[in-house]
């Protein structure tokens, strides 16, 4: 009965940690969004929204807690329970980031929207990382899990071919301070695939029982 109960909290667990990977990726959309648009109301909307994520990271600390305190968790359920309570702090951390794009958007006053594609692909491309690392989680997916942590290099060089494009605008002294703030736009962008790489990191160690810290 006790056992029973307690792969019911670990679903439980599971279904929180999904719906805190759709906040995060719902973020990344917005602030993705909020560029494109030059939009100020989505820009303070990814804000509140980075509120929610905060108090998602509390709820499941708390639900891991409990299940720590109260069952009795065999190895393999100690590795799931210590990876979520990993996995929950870059999800919050990719929250923040989404918010300090729409910050950027807000103190640069971007009205005119910045419609630049590769930066949309970046953003479409980190967010499927972090869908796809919660996925790996949850269907305790090793292979999946692995391939989010090859895609950090595809971002890596996405960062670096945008950042030389825009280093370029730069020298041109009417567009060089918007090209600064896309720089740190995409810099957040490759920041979120980073932690989206440590949760995949942290799906393997939960599977595996052997963590590899590719950074």
């Amino acid at each position: 009965m006790m056992r029973s109960k307690f792969d019911l909290q670990l679903e439980e667990l599971k279904k929180e940690l999904t719906h805190m990977g759709e906040l995060c990726e719902e973020a990344i959309g917005k602030a993705a969004a909020a560029l494109r648009e030059g939009s100020a109301e989505k820009a303070r909307g990814m804000i509140a929204a980075d509120e929610e994520i905060d108090q998602m990271e509390k709820e499941i600390e708390r639900m891991c807690l409990k299940l720590l305190l109260q069952q009795q968790p065999v190895a393999k359920d100690l590795r799931q329970i210590s990876a979520a309570l990993k996995m929950i702090t870059d999800m919050e951390r990719i929250g923040d980031q989404a918010a300090d794009i729409a910050e950027i958007i807000l103190s640069a006053e971007m009205s005119e929207g910045t419609d630049m594609e590769e930066i949309s692909q970046m953003a479409a491309a980190v967010s499927k990382m972090v869908n796809d690392s919660v996925r790996a989680y949850v269907d305790k997916d090793l292979t999946l899990a692995k391939e989010v942590i090859l895609a950090d290099d595809v971002i890596d060089a996405m960062f670096d071919d945008i950042k030389q494009k825009l280093v370029l605008l730069i020298q041109d002294g009417n567009q060089g301070e918007a090209a600064i703030d896309l720089i740190m736009v995409t810099k957040y962008l490759e920041r979120i695939g980073d932690h989206a790489t440590n949760i995949a990191e942290w799906v393997e160690f939960s599977i595996t029982g052997v963590h590899i810290d590719q950074n």
